[in-house]
């Protein structure tokens, strides 16, 4: 593998070989001009381009142009999103007066792919765009969250945590490891998690192997694409963009538990169907329960009646040495656990913009300040970000640039999907325990029998002082240079530094059944970094006025590298926030620290042909080389082939007016993964501890002799996973330009699939390699379909749907299958070959156990009992067994949907998107603790007490209320936890407003809109949980352990003011 020197010297060499044939063009004819619109309004930002050449022009704010024409018979070609595109032979002209026409029509946009940008129509592979107008209508501090449903082909499941990242698939899980989309900001590989979505300019999702194999094994997991904001030509402008909102947690009841009331009536109804004597610490002894004045009292519980001064008197939660003796009343209305940790919060966004310039250089400037108060107590997201980018044009045919972007970012947040998180302790902690006792200091489970749960508003509230911050840096410098007329030289430095601190202070807490015997501290911290040096060269021509060729060859190198360091210690003196340091700890004093580097070297190129705007052909190939993969192994070639034939352009479909632009394409590729493979997969290493210490079997050492063990398996042999991928389709615009219509049907196979494998338990506890040894299938459907509707002047409005379909069949692993989707009572998911990824796998409950006959006559079952679980005899052998545990659940969507409706009347504007999962099941583990009585003690359900099967209540799937836990309900998988999780939400209602321009001008601004907005308006499911919108790992996921709710509503009001 090159070195980093050798990666930078042959880049360099590259650079040096472009710079040496570049020079300037010969002496040409200027021309001038003016772009107007159909009112003579002049258009700022068009593009003035001689066609077959690099020579490009921009008009400034006046609509004014200047360029040099190498002869009359150059043509120009004028283009601006929005507009139809024009051209002009100059022939003896020297000046223009060019008037454009709106269209919807976008076969002319300029979409930014890989390495370049092209016009939307002459585009063979598969690229979804991202209209960023829309994009913004969701207030998230992240445009992760916003892409949901924006573009087909692209799965985003994400939650309500501020500041949390997102689960992005493009087309599908197709392995088991990271299937993150490359992400590429401004030509750099960054993330979508820290942009400010009112810098973005524009988005494009590269799904199919024609588009995205130019990125070659960075791209194998499809590539978003995301170009910010530039200064244009024209006078100065000022921008100031904000909302500030209201987030509003779920109402109600939305567990659906007891209160505490109803938990002492269902402790009496488990205990009698148990057979057991009706008596507990706090409920007492009797026929029916009794709801104490006093849960705990110095540790005994039951209490009716008042405390005594000398019991008051002996109050302590702070003398650990003393001894705890705390005074808790009941709530005998019950404590609404969630909504006492979730409340409303704030939400506001603030972005100033400044840009401006002329023909010889323009500016970019932005400042954002973002703050997201969760409405879980004690999380918040603070972001605080600025950009600034400028371009200058050294001569007519060279121009620098750069662009940079730095952000601090300040998130304290908790695990999500955790069953012992915050969110699950709200609905294990029991309603009889106060939020606190009687004298302001914590309430919990230290109070007899009411379970082992931890008070969550504690939890929250201790750790309001726990930081979780960092700086980043991310941004390129680029030069270009036009030379010989066609060519183009370019190359571009960029990468991302990330310096980040995360410190954490646990208290010694003393009421919970199980409290922490210390107060401890940890702290860690560190950076990444990466860097990418890209310099290619672009040839761009046109033959005999039909003959488009574009060719671009390329080399590019990448490093990665990182280092952290970190520490915990234990038995601080005070919890003084001031004392929080390693040092001043006084026992369980542990350090560690970690360092990566990966790099990866790369040429490339890519040739576009189109003959008479007609026949499209596009060919790309790539070789990387990787560090991550052995000597033998390191390099791969991965290439793709795309065609496109517009089919409207023939002479046989010029009489069909309703089509306005019809192309039929077509793809093929292939494609490397390296994510899934650690940087010291190749090789194997050693290590030593206590546990592998030694003494002299000679006796010439009274001392122990470090031993050392086998503590990684290296495989050099490990390749690059294969990913091909072929994909079809069609781009329709029908009936003037009023229906974009597009549909694409594509295939992927991933061979030697990077997976690790299985060994005998003589290679110790060393981490296996991953090799080469599994395949995954998956195909899918992609469409999209936009009305544009004009009626008059004064009225117009687009509807659009967004339509994404995928299924994924595991076709080979070792084993044959392994288990995920672990919990207490074992794994729920399966993913095995000729199944979805992340099926759900288990016993499928048959019914309830009606009578001691209804047990006789069936399979024989462990517990089986009237009331229990009846489990599906599977295989016929009339006993439950292992053997009868099958698949009965897919998380994975049928189909999902996007529907967008803008509609823009005089001065108003109103719009509105609906988000839609249809098809796909999860798992509501949240029963487990909720609907069984022996689990934990804790808080249980209303269906628990009221629709629990009894002799007399026999048409209910709730089973029987007891208190014993079974095989045949509460301690195995089965589908009884299984639920529709699909749902249909509305995630945004705009009504806006746009002041009068007349008004304004006296002013001195040029633009004012208000609106007022309403996200997450509704939800339709089927789903009782909190909410059905589950995230996971890529093996398990769709299962709901307490999952932060997405489904909260927001009321915003905003504006954008333009001076």
């Amino acid at each position: 593998m090159p070195t980093k020197n050798n990666l930078l010297a042959r880049s360099a060499l590259l650079a040096l070989f472009l710079a040496f044939f570049c020079f300037n063009a010969f002496a040409q004819k200027p021309v001038t001009g003016k772009v107007t619109n159909k009112a003579n309004q002049p258009i700022a930002g068009a593009t003035v381009e001689v066609k077959g050449s690099n020579t490009v022009a921009i008009t400034n704010a006046e609509g004014v142009f200047s360029i040099n024409a190498p002869s009359d018979k150059s043509i120009l070609v004028f283009t601006v999103v929005g507009f139809e595109t024009i051209e002009q032979t100059v022939g003896g002209k020297t000046s223009f007066n060019v008037s454009m026409t709106e269209t919807t029509n976008q076969l002319n946009e300029i979409l930014v792919t890989g390495y370049s940008a092209q016009r939307k129509k002459d585009i063979t592979g598969s690229v979804s765009v991202v209209n960023v107008k829309d994009l913004k209508a969701i207030p998230a501090g992240s445009p992760e969250q916003m892409l949901q449903g924006r573009a087909s082909g692209l799965n985003v499941i994400t939650n309500g945590q501020p500041g949390t990242g997102s689960n992005i698939r493009i087309r599908g899980i197709t392995n088991f490891g990271n299937v993150d989309p490359l992400v590429i900001v401004d030509g750099v590989q960054g993330s979508l998690t820290n942009l400010n979505a009112t810098d973005i300019e524009s988005i494009q999702v590269l799904k199919d192997a024609g588009a995205a194999s130019i990125y070659g094994v960075r791209g194998s997991n499809g590539v978003i694409v995301v170009t910010t904001k530039r200064g244009r030509s024209g006078k100065a402008q000022i921008t100031y963009d904000s909302y500030i909102g209201t987030q509003r947690p779920p109402t109600g009841n939305v567990f659906n538990l007891l209160n505490s009331q109803g938990m002492a009536d269902l402790t009496w109804l488990a205990l009698k169907n148990s057979g057991q004597p009706t008596t507990h610490p706090q409920y007492g002894s009797g026929a029916t329960p009794i709801i104490p004045d006093y849960i705990n009292n110095g540790g005994n519980g039951g209490i009716t009646g008042s405390i005594s001064a000398a019991d008051l008197a002996k109050y302590n939660t702070s003398d650990f040495s003393k001894g705890i003796y705390q005074i808790v009343a009941a709530n005998k209305a019950g404590t609404d656990w969630f909504h006492e940790i979730f409340k409303p919060a704030g939400i506001q966004s603030h972005t100033i913009t400044a840009s401006g310039g002329n023909e010889k250089n323009t500016y970019l400037f932005s400042l954002n300040y973002f703050n997201q108060e969760g409405t879980a107590i004690g999380t918040y997201l603070k972001r605080y970000s600025a950009r600034v980018n400028t371009t200058f044009n050294i001569k007519n045919n060279i121009r620098i640039g750069e662009n940079l972007y730095i952000f601090n970012r300040d998130n304290p947040r908790f695990a999500n999907q955790d069953e012992g998180n915050p969110i699950s302790m709200t609905y294990r902690q029991q309603p009889i325990i106060p939020v606190t006792d009687i004298n302001g200091g914590w309430a919990g489970t230290a109070a007899k029998g009411l379970g082992n749960a931890t008070n969550p508003v504690a939890t929250q509230t201790r750790g309001m002082d726990n930081k979780g911050n960092s700086w980043d840096i991310q941004g390129n410098v680029f030069a270009e240079v036009d030379f010989a007329k066609h060519f183009t030289a370019r190359s571009a430095f960029g990468g991302t530094m990330s310096n980040f601190y995360y410190y954490n202070y646990g208290f010694r807490t003393y009421e919970n059944a199980e409290n922490n015997g210390s107060n401890s501290f940890s702290e860690n911290a560190g950076y990444n970094r990466s860097w990418t040096w890209t310099n290619t060269l672009k040839y761009t021509n046109v033959f005999a006025e039909k003959h488009a060729v574009t060719a671009l060859v390329g080399v590019e190198a990448q490093e990665n590298y990182g280092r952290g360091v970190g520490g915990n210690a234990l038995g601080y003196f005070t919890d003084n926030v001031n004392f929080r340091t390693l040092s001043t700890g006084s026992a369980g004093f542990t350090n560690y620290s970690y360092a990566y580097i990966n790099s990866l070297y790369s040429l490339f190129g890519k040739v576009d042909y189109a003959y008479n705007d007609k026949y499209l052909f596009s060919a790309t190939v790539r070789r990387d080389g990787s560090s991550r993969f052995g000597p033998d192994k390191r390099y791969g070639i991965f290439p793709s082939f795309a065609a496109g034939w517009r089919i409207s352009r023939e002479d046989f479909m010029k009489d069909i007016d309703w089509i306005n632009d019809l192309k039929i394409r077509g793809s093929w590729g292939k494609l490397g993964n390296q994510a899934n493979v650690d940087p010291s997969n190749a090789f194997s290493q050693y290590g030593g501890g206590p546990g592998t210490a030694y003494y002299d079997i000679n006796g010439t050492s009274t001392g122990s002799v470090q031993g050392f063990t086998s503590t990684r398996i290296g495989n050099p042999a490990t390749g690059w996973e294969e990913n091909i991928l072929s994909n079809f389709g069609f781009d329709a615009v029908l009936f003037k330009n009023k229906i974009d219509f597009s549909f694409e049907y594509y295939q992927k196979k991933v061979n030697g699939l990077l997976f690790s494998d299985q060994a005998p338990a003589t290679v110790g506890g060393a981490a296996l390699p991953n090799v080469n040894i599994g395949n995954i299938e998956n195909k899918g459907i992609d469409a999209s379909v936009t009305y544009h509707g004009a009626p008059n002047k004064d009225l117009k409005y687009d509807l659009g749907l967004i339509f994404t379909q995928y299924k994924t069949n595991v076709s080979e692993i070792p084993g044959n299958y392994f288990d995920a989707g672990g919990s207490r009572i074992g794994n729920f998911v399966r993913n095995q070959v000729g199944n979805a990824i992340g099926a759900f796998y288990g016993y499928k409950v048959a019914g309830i156990f009606q009578d001691a006959a209804d047990v006789t006559k069936s399979a024989t079952q462990d517990g089986a009992k009237p009331g229990r679980f009846k489990y599906e005899d599977v295989d016929g052998d009339k006993a439950i067994t292992d053997k009868d545990r099958t698949f009965f659940g897919n998380p994975n969507p049928k189909f999902t949907l996007g529907f967008n409706v803008n509609v823009n009347y005089k001065n108003f504007d109103f719009s509105t998107f609906f988000y839609g999962s249809f098809g796909n099941d999860v798992i509501n583990y949240v029963r487990y603790w909720t609907d069984f009585y022996p689990s934990f003690q804790g808080v249980k359900s209303l269906n628990a007490l009221n629709n629990s099967w009894l002799p007399t209540r026999t048409n209910t799937n709730i089973p029987i209320a007891e208190n014993d836990a079974s095989f045949s309900t509460n301690q195995v998988p089965n589908s009884y936890y299984l639920e529709k999780g699909g749902y249909f939400r509305c995630k945004s209602l705009i009504i806006g407003y746009t002041v009068p321009a007349a008004s304004l001008k006296k002013l001195g601004i040029e633009k004012v809109r208000f609106y007022g907005q309403v996200a997450n308006l509704f939800t339709i499911t089927k789903y009782t949980g909190l909410d059905p919108e589950l995230g996971g790992s890529n093996t398990a996921f769709g299962i709901d352990y307490g999952n932060y709710p997405n489904n909260q509503k927001n009321f915003n009001f905003g504006v954008n003011v333009t001076f």
